[in-house]
């Protein structure tokens, strides 16, 4: 490489601290061997672009907050004229937050775990009494969309469309099963965050951490990337659809660039009466387990209300090359 070239570089990421680039290419987004929302395979060129080395963590998050005094919709109080039918009691300002039960539930049944709690945010990750004293290195949670959008403008970045997000977290690796190969566990080490043991009421912790953990506990992915796997959900641009498009016929029809579905197909069809959009989050949590959810992989993906925050969804920025 010539120095030009070197001194260029160098550059570029002084302009660009804390993220790492991305050079962009043509790759198979998708799986045809876990759930069929990932399927089918299909290729999907990106353009170059940055991104965050981690997810956004407690103490980048305070420093937006204290900047601009952004409350979290976690913090505000629901607006009736957007849930019809909803008990008055349940119009408050709260967040979802995990509780183990005791024993063996029905996995069907995600109340058995999940609580729509007053008083959780992100500063209050798991209600009275909590705090992210501590934590400032770990990711933020209990941001739902429009928090993690304002914290992007803000920083003068972006969120990542789903096909830059899978791009990114492949590291490099096109068609491997996980972000670092095709073994979970290489040699026994766990390289992600993520459930141990029978969830949702056994968790081992064997890779360490019962909740969340410091965004740089586990080794980074080839592109100098941590936390692509695990950890936290992270939010993206695309509204969701229940499948992926067909793969292009032909070369020449590759999709550049894609962003996603249409608003109106995102809505969830279990509630027509209310029309939260959805988005597409990626890469699995602390919470994925092999005898639940097996979403700890660059193809995995889910749908999530953009007005919901949960103490497993965290996210990341972009900076586009041509930006």
């Amino acid at each position: 490489m010539d120095a030009p070239s070197v001194e260029r570089r160098d550059t570029e990421a002084s302009a660009h601290p804390g993220m790492a680039f991305v050079p962009g290419g043509t790759f198979r987004m998708g799986s045809d061997r876990h759930y069929p929302e990932e399927a089918p395979v299909h290729r999907v060129t990106v353009d170059a672009f940055w991104i965050d080395r981690t997810p956004v963590t407690n103490a980048q998050f305070r420093a937006f907050v204290r900047a601009t005094g952004h409350v979290t919709v976690a913090e505000r109080e629901p607006k009736a004229g957007d849930y019809p039918g909803a008990l008055p009691h349940r119009l408050r300002a709260a967040s979802l937050v995990f509780r183990p039960p005791k024993g063996p539930v029905d996995l069907r049944d995600s109340g058995a775990w999940w609580r729509f709690r007053a008083g959780v945010h992100w500063r209050r990750p798991y209600g009275a009494g909590s705090s992210i004293a501590g934590l400032d290195d770990h990711p933020v949670v209990h941001v739902a969309y429009a928090d993690a959008a304002a914290y992007a403008a803000w920083a003068g970045k972006e969120l990542p469309t789903e096909a830059e997000w899978e791009f990114a977290a492949r590291g490099g690796l096109d068609g491997a099963e996980f972000a670092w190969g095709d073994e979970f566990t290489p040699s026994g080490r766990h390289w992600a965050n993520t459930w141990q043991g029978t969830f949702p009421h056994q968790n081992l912790a064997e890779d360490g951490y019962e909740r969340t953990s410091p965004v740089t506990a586990f080794p980074p992915n080839g592109y100098g990337l941590h936390d692509m796997i695990g950890n936290v959900w992270e939010w993206t641009t695309d509204f969701f659809t229940p499948r992926h498009p067909a793969d292009a016929p032909k070369a020449c029809c590759i999709p550049q660039n894609p962003r996603g579905g249409r608003e109106d197909d995102s809505y969830d069809p279990n509630q027509p009466a209310i029309r939260i959009p959805r988005r597409v989050v990626k890469g699995g949590s602390h919470l994925c387990a092999p005898n639940y959810c097996r979403r700890y992989r660059p193809a995995a993906r889910h749908p999530h209300p953009v007005d919901t925050s949960t103490s497993h969804i965290g996210f990341r920025c972009v900076r586009r090359s041509g930006a």
